[in-house]
């Protein structure tokens, strides 16, 4: 058989099929809730994450995911574990290309370093909603449109011809707080203190309410979200269309993210040729959804099973990884990024500093 053949039940499909019963939902929707709820009491008194408190998280929030893939094999065979899997490799590998972006706001908000993760924490709450937001449209779109597939398929290659070319700009990444949309709106619309004060997101300044530059860092990351929804999502129903696989393996590589960025926020830099490899993958899912739109068009297109998926995305990542640390070694580490990971990292201790009291 050819590897570009389907396997048996390993087409995507437009019929909204999925493992997930109602009290599924409900107990993955509570228990999502949960996590949430336990990360914002763990994080209310602001601190420094120290490498130690960030790895043991880590390391909590990728078994979960691992453990819960080791479940649906048991329960719904090797073939639903095996796409699974794969999406949240996908779209892990995705949320480790946010934490770039993610630093480069931070450094340039100057957030104080003892605020970092309740910046990152309402940036992961705010992600898994709009996740939750368009992952509804799109099985939506897919039960009712024959055409979606081809759709999402456009999507991923156009996101990732701009990450190609974005990987393989020379001008210096750098983010300026007043060049955002949602920043100049909200300074529009309310003041804003010049400096931090706390966890608190509004102030009394006289005998109005202002905003703090938290509140506006925090606008900032969930703007940031909403545009890496569009890619990451249609993604992940490049390999499975069961919706509830692809809320889970987004909720499950998102709850992770603000551990995942105090142990990686030095080695980033490191990964120089990340975006290339991301930008392949995207492309590689895309032509994948393109292919299933047409093989139910015209049924000689070959399409692309997910055991194949898996083993391409796990090599890219895999060559990408070790071409990008063998080039740090000979050449140096990405000069923008470093230089905004060193300005995180030396970011005011105290959580009142503000912008300009870097």
């Amino acid at each position: 058989m050819s590897p570009f053949l389907p396997a048996a039940g390993d087409e995507l499909t437009t019929d909204i099929a999925t493992i997930a019963t109602p009290s599924l939902w409900f107990i993955t929707i509570a228990a999502v809730i949960a996590l949430l709820i336990f990360d914002f009491i763990v994080t209310r008194k602001p601190h420094e994450v120290s490498f130690k408190e960030a790895v043991g998280w880590s390391v909590f929030y990728i078994a979960l995911p691992l453990l819960f893939g080791v479940w649906v094999w048991l329960e719904h065979g090797g073939d639903t574990a095996s796409r699974y899997y794969t999406g949240y490799i996908v779209e892990k590998s995705l949320s480790v290309d946010n934490l770039f972006v993610f630093i480069l706001i931070l450094a340039a908000f100057a957030v104080p370093r003892a605020l970092q993760q309740r910046v990152l924490l309402v940036g992961v709450a705010g992600a898994i909603v709009l996740r939750g937001i368009f992952i509804a449209v799109g099985a939506g779109l897919i039960a009712t449109f024959d055409w979606t597939f081809l759709l999402f398929g456009a999507v991923l290659l156009v996101t990732a011809i701009k990450v190609f070319r974005d990987a393989r700009a020379e001008e210096d990444e750098h983010i300026e707080p007043g060049d955002l949309m949602i920043v100049r709106v909200m300074r529009r619309v309310w003041p804003v203190t010049q400096s931090y004060h706390g966890t608190r997101v509004t102030v009394k300044e006289g005998a109005r309410r202002a905003l703090t530059p938290l509140a506006l860092v925090m606008a900032a990351i969930i703007a940031t979200d909403l545009v890496f929804a569009v890619d990451s999502v249609p993604a992940v129903f490049g390999i499975t269309s069961d919706p509830y696989l692809v809320f889970a393996t987004n909720a499950f590589a998102l709850l992770g993210l603000r551990a995942l960025y105090f142990v990686l926020e030095n080695a980033l830099s490191k990964l120089v040729f990340l975006g290339y490899g991301l930008s392949l993958i995207l492309a590689f899912i895309g032509v994948k959804l393109v292919l299933h739109w047409a093989h139910g068009t015209w049924a000689g297109v070959p399409t692309i099973p997910t055991n194949v998926s898996l083993v391409f995305i796990v090599a890219v990542l895999a060559v990408t990884t070790v071409v990008s640390l063998r080039h740090v070694r000979k050449h140096g580490e990405d000069p923008a990024l470093e230089a905004a990971a060193d300005a995180v990292a030396e970011s005011p201790h105290s959580p009142d500093a503000g912008p300009g009291e870097r």
